[in-house]
């Protein structure tokens, strides 16, 4: 990785122009990164270029589809050839369809599993030709809670989540055994008040909105710039993320039972979905979304659960010392 005192640190976030990309390539641009911009919205790169140069770094703006791979590759390039060596890359584009699994269209299924899936698979391959033979370098894998309990009505994002879990976990324990010291990692996100829920192409009645506990896209960034810069292989953000992957340890069957009931509603705000609005499936909605969505009054802009991770050293040490203090005065007692 690299010496962020030195040189400003190189990193490339796919999925870069609005959301959580947004708030993850302002994340670094406030520590003076280098960042090169991938996604499909010259426009809203453009802006987010902007961003980046008030917040003290740099930015090259690459429109590019991360279900082409040559494009993948070729956007690696062009950001060391204007930055230098990669230092982080950050997979985060995703597409989703809001839609019971009956009405779904094989091309759709095609379509997310392309872009959410295949797009990590091509952004981590680029990374890793340029961050192997320097022995160095992290790849963070934007994941989800969904990674590992699926929710009806997506069933095409959690598969393509659960897949980039697997492929995570696989590719850990080559780069292991290989002794490489490229780090990749993968960040569970919560609910998160981002743009997506305005755009993305949806089957439901009512307008699409987020599960439970919502957070500011910037917690979501900050966990991924810790996980690029600390070698945990996977960090869980927000109490709801931890409890809905530890709840399907546990009890899978039940959970099925709750979401059947309870998943189609939670998933739907009361106002009603306009059918012809336009959706960024296959081509980006024209326009610039910024990081939030309209979810601004119910979000929350921390997490205790992510200070304590990002700390848990810390707090490891000050519990064995408090630990020390009342067995010392139990013994004097």
């Amino acid at each position: 990785m690299a010496d962020r005192q030195q040189k400003p640190e190189v990193v490339v976030v796919t999925g870069a122009s609005a959301g959580l990309g947004r708030a993850t390539v302002r994340a670094f641009a406030s520590q003076g990164a280098h960042i090169g911009l991938v996604s499909r919205n010259r426009e809203r790169l453009e802006e987010t270029k902007k961003e980046v140069e008030v917040l003290g770094g740099q930015a090259l703006v690459i429109p590019t589809d991360v279900a082409d791979a040559d494009g993948v590759e070729a956007a690696a390039t062009a950001v060391e050839n204007a930055f230098g060596p990669l230092d982080v890359w950050v997979n985060n584009a995703m597409v989703s369809v809001f839609s019971p699994a009956i009405e779904m269209r094989p091309e759709e299924y095609r379509r997310v599993t392309e872009v959410t899936y295949l797009g990590t698979v091509y952004g981590t391959l680029a990374a890793l030709h340029r961050m192997l033979p320097r022995d160095r370098g992290a790849i963070v894998q934007v994941g989800s809670a969904l990674a590992y309990r699926s929710i009806p009505l997506q069933s095409a994002y959690c598969g393509a989540k659960h897949a980039i879990q697997g492929f995570t976990e696989s590719l850990r324990s080559e780069l292991y055994h290989s002794g490489s010291k490229v780090h990749i990692a993968m960040v569970q996100m919560p609910a998160l008040n981002t743009p997506q829920f305005e755009w993305v192409k949806s089957r439901l009645r009512g307008r699409p909105r987020p599960v439970g506990r919502i957070y500011q896209p910037e917690v979501g960034a900050e966990a991924i710039v810790h996980a690029a810069h600390h070698r945990r292989p996977e960090i869980y953000v927000g109490y709801p993320a931890v409890e809905a992957i530890m709840a399907n340890r546990i009890a899978p069957r039940l959970l099925d039972h709750y979401l059947g009931r309870l998943g189609f509603e939670s998933q739907q705000a009361k106002e009603p979905d306009d059918p012809k609005r336009p959706n960024n499936l296959w081509e980006s909605v024209p326009g610039d979304f910024g990081a939030h969505g309209r979810f601004d009054s119910s979000a929350h802009d921390s997490s205790l659960q992510l200070t304590a991770t990002e700390h848990r050293r810390g707090l490891a040490l000050t519990g064995l010392a408090a630990a020390g203090v009342l067995w010392a005065w139990r013994r004097t007692r």
